[in-house]
């Protein structure tokens, strides 16, 4: 490829990414929509893991014993 051919691919592509840059909107994205309403799943799950290890290990005992 001869030196001009390089030099107007290079100012072409300069262009293009010039345009390319431009076309970033300069606006913020909208805000999030709030949650939908509902109960959290979070609240007792500590508990419900606890009472059910518990279960489960009384279980197992009384089923070694037998």
């Amino acid at each position: 490829m001869r030196i001009q051919n390089k030099k107007i691919l290079a100012s072409i592509l300069f262009v293009l990414i010039s345009f390319v840059c431009v076309a970033q909107g300069g606006e913020p994205p909208p805000p999030m929509p709030p949650p939908p309403p509902g109960l959290p799943i979070d609240g007792f799950t500590t508990i419900a893991v606890i009472i059910g290890a518990f279960i489960g290990i009384k279980k197992t005992i009384k089923n070694s014993r037998q």
